[in-house]
């Protein structure tokens, strides 16, 4: 049984996009890089994903210095290949090309002793679109204090 540890997540993604397809790929990290995310010092807010030559890149995810690091330590946002099968860069390509549609990291976890980020397909929200999920959240909300009063 393979558990999984989330180590970060991207929670602006599922107010600011649509998301649809996800994919799970592993990641090319320096050994200081590794080290300072199993402290939990990244921050993959910000970061998408691009594809550059028939290769998936994250680009602009933070992961901070490594404390116990020497002067030696790694550059906190630079790309990071992602590594995928070839079918599943190729539909990301095509994907990310159409209008309106972009890559984004969605949560980083361990998997197996192995950082994996899961990516997904997603389109952008227009502001009447998160309004109405504001909406519906409050109203969930709203419907589960009602539920646990009568209760």
């Amino acid at each position: 049984m393979n558990k999984s540890k989330i180590i970060a997540t991207n929670r602006k993604a599922r107010f600011e996009y649509f998301l649809s397809d996800s994919y799970e790929a592993g990641i090319v990290l320096l050994g200081t890089e590794i080290k300072a995310i199993r402290e939990g010092k990244v921050n993959i807010t910000e970061s998408y994903v691009s594809s550059h030559m028939n290769e998936i890149w994250l680009n602009n995810c933070h992961i901070g210095p490594y404390s116990a690091a020497s002067i030696n330590n790694h550059d906190s946002t630079r790309p990071k290949k992602l590594l995928l099968h070839k079918e599943q860069i190729a539909k990301l390509s095509s994907s990310s090309k159409m209008s309106g549609y972009t890559l984004i990291a969605v949560k980083m976890y361990l998997k197996s002793h192995r950082i994996k980020v899961q990516i997904s397909v997603a389109k952008g929200k227009k502001l009447h679109d998160k309004r109405r999920s504001i909406k519906e959240k409050d109203q969930n909300r709203e419907m589960r204090r009602r539920i646990l009063r009568d209760v």
